[in-house]
């Protein structure tokens, strides 16, 4: 078992991590967890006397009653693969009286406690990384595993949170630093900003992933490093933000393993190179990579050829009593490895590696063995006695599993899970699975169970639709009139004219007469209303324009000139802001919708009318998808109808649509879409010839300007509800 010694200066301790997985066993990584310590030994002067745990939630609390009161928490790190939590006792030991202890809670599955020297070592084994907080509440250790994968918050012996200093915003990763180890191994070491920050290490082909959840990162450190020079398999460092996390891209070359492990706010992420192994036929997946060899034989048994290849390997070799006649091959420095497949070749041989011993065979007759094993384990399957276990549905409906088990009615049973003599029984009102098969069975229908029957993340999405106006209009026009009179007479309507007198413009002189504004010179004069040019400023939004007249007449009153003005100018400005909002669940479409059915008339098919109804309505109608790196796949369709002018009887209906499919980071805004429109119209209205006057022609003319814009976005922001946020 390859193993890497990791030396954690803050703990003051040797932490032994197991590099393989296959390798690990509980007691085992107890043991060599436990180390050497490189502090001095305290004397054993408490006990550890029980264990308790219980789940909460998603969080699985454990309770560790000592014998005294400790002065402070245990030291403790966390490793990822696999996934183990290890808190030190320094001065206690164990006085429960055996060294492993079942949990099966959570995602903790059992507890091993080890006692070295004056010291004690509780190791957590669980299925996947998670974070932990621990408390001091009397002579108990109070440990809170976080099922959910976020910060774990310490729970007190009553089962409440216990105050924490807040963390405001996003936590910061303070430094990552790269290293060179003794064997040519390459470290990432990373400051978090504490202990409790979710981080998930994963391999992605030939990349090692790093997510720090709900973490930021500093503009200095958004960087790509080049470590290459440094002559460990790690060649790049990438760390960037990603949505509402950070990721780190570790790129190594050639062969390698990784091992990742925590402690307090240090994480330590180690690139291994791996030695050749010349007893392997092929060396990670880059093909032959065996010592080269040099082959000349004619006409020389099969078996010799092996027995050559097996004393220049090392390797230990057991081939077949089928496995017979000669060969003729010459062979000049090529990989052992590929001169073996060579020679299987040629023979139509096949081979099984265990370890380090080869058995080699006919493939027909390696093929009838295994097909022979097979069929023995089928027919120990159906002799193997038959088991029953209950399963607790938390999130998922239990008819859920109908279609599972096969209890659909369909009489195509190749989706069911359950052996030929399996059964089960689905319980709606206690939402429980009872199944009874074989003890495989059951074990890979708990791992079913496991994956899918998990809580639904929930998105919050609000959208905003703003529409904006801006308007202006302007309206300018003249009234204008001329007489020149001697002699007036009164009456309802005309005049006469006498002597030398001349011709006036029109009008009706009786009274004040309708110019407005004029006022009377003599009782019983006859004022004329001489408006011969009658070009007005028009209505704006039904309102008359002002006006502003004038008239001028001389001494005797026998000539007069009339003038009036009219001018109207508006300014208008309006916002309008619909914010419809919907929380729907993951990849479950959601629809909100407010507004209005207006009624009309339709003819039918015997010639009667009937009343119908028309929505002008505000909806939001979305389906939103959570994606791995955090981000949301939103496809929206959202609509604002009002009612319009009327047509014949009817209303029209004023819409407003957008339908996309767009991807948003978690708290984002995005603008959807955006409609802006401008109108800009001069009219002007005039007498012929007299108009184009420059300077006295606007005299005989009547303008209006107006001026309309209007602005419409529509914005989008979802927001991953957490559970903490859903319980407040």
């Amino acid at each position: 078992m390859n193993a890497l010694k990791k030396h954690d200066k803050s703990l003051g301790l040797t932490v032994l991590a197991t590099v393989k997985r296959a390798a690990w066993g509980s007691m085992a990584l107890c043991l060599s967890l436990v180390g050497s310590f490189a502090l001095a030994q305290e004397p054993a002067n408490n006990t550890i006397e029980a264990i308790v745990a219980n789940q909460q939630g998603a969080n699985v609390i454990v309770k560790v009653t000592l014998k005294k009161p400790v002065s402070k928490a245990p030291l403790g790190f966390a490793i990822t693969s696999p996934a183990r939590i290890a808190l030190d006792f320094p001065g206690v030991s164990n006085a429960t009286g055996k060294s492993a202890q079942d949990i099966n809670l959570g995602d903790v599955t059992n507890v091993n406690l080890v006692q070295a020297a004056q010291r004690s070592r509780l190791v957590f084994n669980l299925k996947r990384p998670l974070n932990y907080a621990t408390v001091i509440e009397g002579n108990m250790v109070i440990v809170t595993i976080d099922g959910s994968g976020g910060i774990a918050t310490p729970v007190g012996a009553s089962g409440l949170p216990v105050a924490a200093p807040a963390v405001a915003g996003k936590q910061e990763i303070k430094d990552i630093d790269f290293r060179r180890g003794a064997g040519g191994e390459g470290r990432i070491i990373v400051d978090l900003p504490n202990s409790q920050i979710g981080v998930d290490v994963r391999q992605q082909g030939q990349t090692i992933v790093v997510d720090f959840l709900k973490a930021s990162l500093p503009e200095v450190l958004r960087r790509r490093m080049d470590v290459a020079d440094f002559g460990s398999p790690v060649q790049t460092i990438t760390t960037l933000p990603q949505g509402s996390n950070v990721r780190m891209t570790i790129e190594p070359k050639g062969l390698w393993e990784h091992s990742a492990y925590q402690s307090e706010s240090q994480l330590v992420i180690e690139v291994r190179p791996i030695k050749e192994d010349p007893n392997k036929l092929t060396q990670g997946t880059q093909g032959y990579r065996g010592e080269k060899l040099s082959l000349n034989f004619q006409n020389v048994e099969v078996r010799s050829v092996l027995q050559v290849i097996a004393d220049f390997t090392g390797l230990n070799i057991i081939t077949s009593d089928s496995v017979n006649g000669n060969l003729t091959l010459r062979l000049k420095d090529v990989p052992w490895d590929q001169a073996l497949d060579i020679v299987m070749q040629a023979k139509g041989l096949d081979m099984r590696k265990n370890g380090s011993v080869l058995w080699i065979a006919p493939k027909d007759e390696l093929l009838t063995k295994e097909k022979l094993e097979l069929e023995q384990k089928a027919q120990i399957t159906e002799l193997e006695p038959l088991r029953s276990e209950s399963f607790q549905l938390n999130y998922q409906k239990a008819d859920a599993f109908k279609l599972v088990f096969g209890l659909d009615g369909a009489a195509d049973s190749k989706n069911r899970i359950l052996s030929k003599r399996g059964s089960a029984v689905i319980d709606p009102r206690t939402n429980q699975l009872f199944v009874t098969d074989i003890a495989s069975k059951l074990d890979d229908i708990r791992k079913l169970i496991q994956k899918i029957d998990i809580a639904t993340r929930q998105v919050l999405i609000e959208a905003r639709m703003v529409e904006a106006t801006d308007g202006f209009s302007k309206n300018l026009g003249v009234k204008l009139g001329f007489a020149d009179l001697r002699t007036m007479r009164g009456g309802d309507s005309g005049y006469s004219v006498g002597g030398n007198n001349r011709l006036a413009f029109t009008g009706n002189y009786l009274g004040v007469g309708e110019q407005t504004g004029q006022a009377k010179v003599t009782d019983g004069s006859y004022i004329p209303n001489s408006q011969s040019i009658n070009l007005p400023a028009g209505k704006i939004n039904g309102l008359d324009p002002g006006s502003l007249a004038l008239s001028l007449f001389s001494a005797a009153a026998n000539r007069f000139l009339n003038l009036e003005i009219s001018a109207l100018e508006a300014d208008g400005k309006g916002k309008i802001i619909s914010s419809p909002r919907v929380v729907t669940a993951d990849q479950q479409a959601a629809l909100i919708e407010q507004g209005e059915e207006i009624p009309y008339q339709e003819a039918t098919s015997s010639g009667a009318t009937s009343v119908s109804f028309k929505k002008a309505n505000l909806k939001l109608e979305v389906t939103p998808q959570i994606t791995p790196d955090g981000n949301i796949i939103l496809d929206v369709d959202v609509t604002k109808n009002s009612r319009g002018a009327p047509v014949g009887g009817n209303f029209a209906i004023n819409t407003k649509h957008v339908k996309t499919n767009v991807l948003v980071e978690n708290g984002g805004t995005v603008v959807l879409g955006g409609i802006y429109t401008q109108e800009d119209r001069d009219d002007v209205t005039q007498v012929p010839l007299l108009g184009d006057i420059p300077i006295v022609g606007n005299l005989f003319k009547n303008k209006s300007r107006s001026s309309e814009k209007t602005e419409l976005l529509i914005f989008i922001t979802p927001k991953i509800v957490t559970d903490r946020l859903t319980a407040r």
